[in-house]
């Protein structure tokens, strides 16, 4: 997952607003989202060559996604998969803040991350936010957030790049323009992260890579014949407890697979 925006109880008839982009080399094997067979509660998509996920929804409303912390210098030989810690999280008994917190003894051990976590059923804890990637905490860091709109890519939380600006400030006006419509709240967002616009060259963060690698990665949807957006995934969680859940699958050049569609209540 390479770029994700978040509404946390930002407006009145939802608990959680999220869109997202997962992007990844198209040659990875991949299942899309569905109701695992090992964990009938989770629904999420599946990394089959490491077994992880990158998002993920549990029927009782644990929501969690993780992306990578993109800096070439603190790339980790052998490290454990960050989609495999996501799972663990969204399986885990105790609440999200609680698993990661003894976690942290291993942060190190996996590529840089960062993860979203929220048990909406609970919810003592909030939305917390985990890194191993903040060189102000190399410990590790964990943060719960208050009620608003976030964003994360493959930098720090709320990283003012371009796309991440965009998606956010989009995410938070779609929420409020389509409050009263569930299905046409989740196709706006799909539009939303449609957008393949590429962003000024001033405007380009510097993550270590060449400047034609920043470029083709600071669009909100990345196209490429090898590498690129794999899956948007959009959902919705509203203030009764039913959750609406939509992924839209990607071909290299942005063409778009068969919808899957999900509606259940929280138990």
């Amino acid at each position: 997952m390479c770029l994700i925006v978040v509404a946390y109880h930002a407006h009145p008839r939802y608990r959680l607003v999220v869109a997202a982009n997962r992007d990844e080399s198209f040659s990875r094997p991949t299942d899309g989202a569905h109701f695992w067979d090992s964990a009938p509660d989770l629904l999420a998509g599946r990394d089959r060559q490491a077994g992880g996920t990158w998002l993920g929804l549990t029927r009782q409303g644990r929501f969690g996604a993780v992306t990578n912390h993109r800096d070439p210098a603190t790339v980790r030989c052998g490290a454990l998969s960050r989609g495999e810690l996501l799972r663990e999280c969204l399986l885990a008994e105790s609440e999200p803040r609680e698993f990661l917190y003894r976690s942290l003894s291993r942060a190190h051990e996996y590529g840089g991350f960062n993860i979203l976590a929220v048990d909406l059923a609970r919810g003592a804890s909030g939305l917390v936010y985990h890194t191993n990637s903040d060189p102000a905490s190399p410990g590790g860091r964990i943060d719960t957030l208050k009620p608003g709109c976030y964003g994360l890519s493959n930098g720090l939380l709320d990283t003012p790049w371009p796309k991440l600006r965009k998606t956010r400030a989009g995410l938070e006006r779609i929420v409020h323009s389509h409050a009263d419509d569930p299905n046409r709240l989740l196709c706006s967002l799909l539009a939303l992260m449609a957008d393949d616009e590429l962003a000024p060259d001033g405007e380009l963060p510097d993550t270590g890579v060449d400047l034609e690698s920043e470029r083709r990665h600071s669009s909100v949807f990345i196209t490429g014949d090898r590498y690129g957006t794999r899956s948007t995934t959009v959902l919705a969680i509203d203030s009764a407890g039913t959750a609406f859940f939509r992924e839209r699958p990607y071909e290299p050049g942005q063409i778009a697979g068969v919808e899957r569609d999900f509606q259940f209540a929280l138990s």
